[in-house]
């Protein structure tokens, strides 16, 4: 007992700043060794010797972007997949996300005779899901549209090479969509066209549930006003996309996903009535096709005076105006309008440099 006593009497007091100091050791100490453990904090093993599998940081660090910890090569053969079609996947579920609340809200509206949401529904149910859509598939760009990812090859240097294969993407994720919507609303689509083997075309029946899917034009319209119904609705959609994302201007920056919601909602509000606004070959061929399969029949091809392959073509023809128009008289950034004689001087450079933009990996 008299030696514990000496033995504690002999060691000097600890000060407070020494033990703040011991502390701080500790855990630099600490640190050191689990950094050693795991030199990447977001690349963690659950079972020694096991291969890493996350591709970021936590869900609720959101300081983090998630592009600064996807593996360049991951360890799991669907990881890589996912790596390499990533841009594919975002636009597939962005127009997925689309087209559930677009059509949902015309099946909602149509099936319930008007009792749960009139026209304006439609528009609002539109413009939510492109707002969503969009930010649902930031990852590639957001285009969700065949026509806006040609007018972005053509004034934004977007790969040609994407092209076709964000077409088939958007085009695909419309028809998956469109199902999932027919599967929840079958039951509804039976009552209301008069029984489970019936499908109806609008023009071929008062209890069309077509309609719900593409669209179709109104009975007086001519093949010229279809087309230029379409053609100036994706016209205004395109300028307005060029306008809010120019920062030269002002730009919607952070809030363009709102932005492109109103934009939907007032081209439906404004211009919609006659052919339904389709402005995009993938919402509207990718839903036609599936409700062909799923037993509507031919007139899904002829209605409307063959009127399916306007929705196809116009949006085209009317989103390149569209960032003409804007390029030509607005823009000042890179854009080929803003190139010796407006872009003309292009047509005799025939050369890969000029035209094929498949170096350029970014919009």
């Amino acid at each position: 007992m008299a030696f514990e006593k000496a033995s504690l009497s002999s060691t000097p007091p600890t000060t407070h700043n020494e033990r703040i100091h011991d502390e701080h050791e500790h855990q630099h100490q600490h640190q050191h060794q689990h950094q050693h453990q795991h030199p990447d904090p977001y690349r963690r093993t659950t079972v020694p010797g096991q291969p890493a599998y996350a591709e970021h940081g936590p869900l609720v660090d959101h300081k983090i972007p998630q592009a600064d910890f996807v593996q360049s090569e991951p360890d799991l053969l669907w990881s890589r997949v996912r790596h390499f079609c990533r841009e594919p996947f975002s636009e597939f579920f962005g127009v997925f996300i689309l087209i559930l609340f677009g059509d949902g809200v015309v099946a909602q509206v149509v099936l319930s005779g008007g009792l749960k949401g009139d026209y304006q529904s439609i528009s609002w149910g539109w413009g939510l899901g492109v707002m969503l859509g969009v930010y649902s598939s930031g990852i590639s760009g957001a285009h969700l549209n065949p026509a806006v990812t040609f007018a972005n090859c053509v004034y934004r240097k977007f790969p040609w090479r994407k092209f076709p294969i964000y077409m088939v993407a958007q085009t695909l994720g419309a028809m998956c969509a469109s199902g999932v919507v027919y599967a929840n609303y079958k039951s509804a689509i039976d009552v209301f066209e008069g029984g489970p083997n019936i499908r109806t075309v609008p023009g071929y029946s008062g209890t069309a549930t077509a309609g719900i899917f593409c669209t179709y034009p109104a009975d007086f319209m001519t093949k010229t006003g279809q087309f230029f119904s379409e053609f100036i609705a994706s016209c205004i959609l395109m300028f307005l996309i060029y306008a809010l994302k120019d920062d030269g201007n002002l730009g919607a920056g952070n809030l363009t996903p709102l932005g492109l919601f109103f934009v939907i909602f007032g081209i439906g509000a404004c211009f919609g009535w006659e052919t339904g606004y389709a402005i995009n070959f993938a919402r509207d061929f990718g839903p036609r096709l599936m409700s062909y399969m799923l037993g509507y029949g031919p007139h899904v091809w002829t209605a409307g005076d063959y009127y399916f392959w306007v929705p196809m073509v116009a949006p085209f023809f009317g989103c390149t105006f569209g960032g003409w128009l804007y390029d030509m008289f607005l823009f000042t950034g890179e854009s080929p309008i803003n190139t010796e004689c407006v872009g003309l001087a292009r047509l005799l450079k025939w050369n890969k440099k000029t035209w094929s933009n498949t170096h350029n990996s970014e919009v």
